[in-house]
């Protein structure tokens, strides 16, 4: 039997264009943000990234993870929506998952947004001159590789 190696990325993003949100609610809104940087998937219906990121943007200073999970579940629970995902130890991934792309910090044991700056900022140069030019980068360099290996005339 011939095994096949697992290949890890050793980073990623998956970036999505959706319309204007201009007419968008302040929930649909982070939720488009959420699927146009890929943390959540079209369609899921697990989306409580969405409201982790919505209780901490509407937080006027730092949550623990604990405070994360009671505002999300008394967020979910005012706005009828469904109770999937409330875990501790799924919230504490989806922390950590924002942690990865730089959206939040951890300071001591609560989270912020990253550096308490602007979204647009983290963005810029957190996500798009770091995150994504190294990407790029290395792309890059295995397309040149291939060109190397494979010359076209």
């Amino acid at each position: 039997m011939n095994k096949i190696a697992i290949d890890r990325s050793l980073a990623e993003i998956t970036l999505r264009k959706y319309e204007k949100p201009d007419s968008l609610k302040d929930r649909e809104l982070v939720r488009k943000l959420c699927l146009s940087v890929g943390l959540l998937q079209p369609g899921d219906s697990r989306d409580i990234i969405v409201d982790i990121i919505f209780v901490i943007l509407k937080a006027p200073g730092p949550l623990t993870s604990m405070e994360v999970e009671e505002n999300v579940i008394a967020y979910r629970k005012e706005n009828n929506l469904q109770l999937l995902g409330i875990a501790s130890s799924n919230i504490r991934r989806q922390l950590l998952r924002l942690r990865e792309l730089f959206i939040v910090e951890k300071v001591k044991n609560s989270y912020i947004i990253n550096e308490n700056s602007r979204l647009t900022e983290i963005f810029a140069e957190k996500i798009e001159k770091y995150y994504l030019n190294s990407i790029v980068e290395r792309v890059k360099e295995y397309v040149l590789e291939i060109d190397k290996r494979f010359p076209r005339q």
